[in-house]
């Protein structure tokens, strides 16, 4: 499993970067709900930087930490 350590960006990127496709494409992924996010874990998150994302948020909402994010967001 992907923990929350690692690079202090991601916690940016998860509060500001949309998602790029599907039901809440243009949504910020912090603000994707949670079983949408479970889904993709239990069927395969997409490859490269997004689906990395993806698992930290998965992460971090499993342990209702979404408000660690809202120092990150840009207005």
């Amino acid at each position: 499993m992907h923990s929350v350590e690692g690079n202090p960006e991601d916690l940016v990127r998860l509060a500001n970067w949309r998602m790029p496709f599907g039901k809440y494409k243009g949504t910020v992924l912090v603000d994707l709900p949670e079983p949408y996010v479970v889904w993709f874990v239990n069927h395969g998150v997409p490859k490269g930087k997004l689906g990395e994302l993806m698992q930290t948020l998965y992460v971090i909402k499993a342990n209702g930490l979404e408000d660690l994010l809202d120092p990150f967001r840009k207005p």
